[in-house]
C-alpha cells in the first residue's frame, strides 16, 4: 500500500529543515533522485492540500489522473522535470500547507527536492542562453547602467517592435513588464546622504547597519535604497552601504546552478562577515535575497562559520524598525497619513517566520489603513518573464489582481518592487505600484 493511502496526521510541531547535501555524489544520483520524487509525488497526490499554489501541483496531478493507472507510479519519470520546472522555490508550501514537513517521519521537503531535480538537470543539460542571461543579473544590470547605454535599453525594452522580436528571439514575452536601467545607480547615490552616528543597541540590534544593495536594487530600482538611507537616518540609525557584492545567488539557484551560488557566497560571505565583526547588522530591500542569507545559504553550507555569523546579523528592513519600535527607538513623528494601503504580501518575505512587520510599521502612521494580500503574485523573477511560464504566472496573480482591485486604496505596494510592477501591470486600477519604504519616507515627509 503507497504511503498516501495510509491514515496519518501531519505533525503538528513547527518545521525544521535539513541541510541540501548537495556536493555529495549521491545528489546527483538520477535513479535515486527518481525514487525520492515518486515516494513524495505520491505523497503529495494522496493529499492536494497545496493544488492553489502554484501550478507544480496541478501539473503533478494532471499527470496522475491522466496516467493509465491514475497513481503516481502511473506517470513516465521522463515528465517528473515538467513539475521541477512549475516549481519556483517559494517556499510557501513548505511553511504554510505541507502536514508532512520534518520533523514528520515522512519528511517532505517539496521545495528543495525540486531544487535536487532542477540541479541535476542543470548538470546534466545545461541552461539555455536566455536563462543563463537572465539569471546573470549582475552581471546584465553592469552593462546594462552604463551611461546612454541604459537609455537605449530602456527605450528598447519600451518598444513593442523590438519586445516581439525579443520573445521571438529569445522567449522573452512581449507583454511582460521588464525593469528598468539606471547608470545613476544606487552606490552614486547614497553617497552624498553618508552620515555618521552614535549607534544604539536596541533589542537586540546595533544601531548601526551596513545594507546590502542587491542587483535591483543598485540598478533597477535605486530610489528604494535612498529612500531606505533616509528613513534610517531619520531614525539615528547608522547605515552604510556594503563595501563590494555580488549577486547573492538566488537567481541561480533556481535555476540550478549551485556552483555560481558557491561562487557568490565565496565573495559576499567574507565581506559580509568582516562587517559583523566590526559592529555592523546587515539589511537588503529585496525579501528574496534577504531569504537567501538567512535561510538557503546556511542550509547550502550548513558548517561555515562565516555564513551562520552572517545568516544571525541579517533582517529584514521592517523587521529591524519594529524591533527597534519595540523598545522606543522608532519616531512616530509623521507629518502625513497614508490613507488605504493594498499590501500584497511577498512569499519570499511571509516565509521568513517573522510576521507581517511592514502591515504593523506602517500601521503605526496615524490615518492609514493596510490592508494585506497574502497571495503569490506568480512573478519570481524570471516565471513571469519567460513565454511558456507567462501566461501560467498571469493566473496566479490574478486572485490578487481581483483583491487590489476590490480595495480601491490609496496605495498600492509590495517588499517585492518585481510583484508588484507584475500586480500594477495586469491592474486596471492601479497606476503604479510603490514601496513600503518609500511610504514610510513620504509618511516622515523627510
Amino acid at each position: 500500500m503507497s504511503q498516501s493511502k495510509i491514515s496519518r496526521e501531519g505533525s503538528l510541531e513547527a518545521p525544521t529543515r535539513h541541510p541540501i547535501d548537495w556536493q555529495s555524489p549521491a545528489f546527483y544520483d538520477s535513479a535515486a533522485l527518481n525514487q525520492e520524487l515518486e515516494r513524495v509525488f505520491d505523497i503529495c497526490h494522496g493529499c492536494r492540500r497545496c493544488v492553489s499554489l502554484c501550478d507544480a501541483f496541478p501539473t503533478l496531478f494532471d499527470l496522475v489522473d491522466e496516467s493509465d493507472t491514475m497513481e503516481v507510479d502511473g506517470v513516465d519519470k521522463a515528465d517528473y522535470m515538467k513539475v521541477a520546472d512549475q516549481c519556483y522555490l517559494c517556499d510557501l508550501c513548505y511553511m504554510t500547507k505541507c502536514p508532512y514537513v520534518p520533523p514528520h517521519e515522512w519528511n517532505v521537503d517539496f521545495p528543495h527536492l525540486m531544487l535536487r531535480a532542477k540541479a541535476v538537470h542543470f548538470q546534466q543539460t545545461g541552461a539555455s542562453w536566455r536563462d543563463l542571461t537572465l539569471t546573470s543579473t549582475d552581471r546584465v544590470g553592469a552593462l546594462a547602467s552604463i551611461p546612454l547605454i541604459d537609455v537605449t535599453v530602456n527605450a528598447m525594452n519600451a518598444n513593442a517592435g523590438f519586445r516581439n522580436v525579443l520573445e521571438k528571439s529569445l522567449g522573452v514575452h512581449h507583454e511582460a513588464p521588464l525593469p528598468k536601467y539606471h547608470s545613476k545607480t544606487l552606490r552614486k547615490r547614497v553617497a552624498p546622504l553618508r552620515q555618521s552616528l552614535s549607534p544604539l543597541q536596541i533589542n537586540g540590534t546595533t544601531g548601526k547597519v551596513a545594507l546590502f544593495a542587491t542587483c535591483y536594487g543598485n540598478y533597477n530600482s535605486p530610489e528604494l535604497g535612498e529612500d531606505l538611507f533616509r528613513v534610517y537616518q531619520h531614525n539615528d540609525i547608522h547605515i552604510e552601504m556594503v563595501p563590494r557584492e555580488k549577486c547573492c545567488g538566488m537567481p541561480k539557484m533556481e535555476l540550478g546552478d549551485l556552483e555560481s551560488v558557491a561562487r557568490a557566497r565565496d565573495f559576499n560571505i567574507p565581506l559580509l562577515a568582516r562587517l559583523v565583526d566590526e559592529g555592523f547588522d546587515l539589511i537588503a530591500p529585496i525579501p528574496s535575497c534577504v531569504l537567501m542569507f538567512k535561510q538557503e545559504l546556511p542550509l547550502l553550507f550548513p558548517d561555515d562559520a562565516d555564513v551562520a555569523k552572517v545568516r544571525a546579523a541579517f533582517f529584514d528592513p521592517f523587521e529591524y524598525l519594529w524591533l527597534r519600535h519595540r523598545e522606543g527607538g522608532l519616531k512616530l513623528d509623521f507629518t502625513q497619513g497614508l490613507g488605504d494601503i493594498s499590501y500584497q504580501v511577498a512569499c519570499h518575505l511571509r516565509v521568513q517566520n517573522i510576521g507581517l512587520k511592514t502591515r504593523d510599521v506602517l500601521s503605526l502612521v496615524p490615518g492609514t489603513q493596510v490592508h494585506a494580500i497574502e497571495r503569490c503574485s506568480g512573478h519570481d523573477g524570471t516565471y513571469a518573464v519567460r513565454t511558456e511560464t507567462r501566461d501560467k504566472s498571469v493566473k496566479i496573480a490574478r486572485p490578487v489582481v481581483r483583491k487590489v482591485e476590490q480595495q480601491q486604496a490609496d496605495h498600492f505596494a509590495s517588499d517585492c518592487p518585481m510583484a508588484a510592477t507584475h500586480i500594477a501591470h495586469l491592474s486596471a486600477g492601479v497606476d503604479h505600484a510603490e514601496h513600503p519604504i518609500s511610504l514610510l519616507r513620504k509618511a516622515y515627509g523627510i
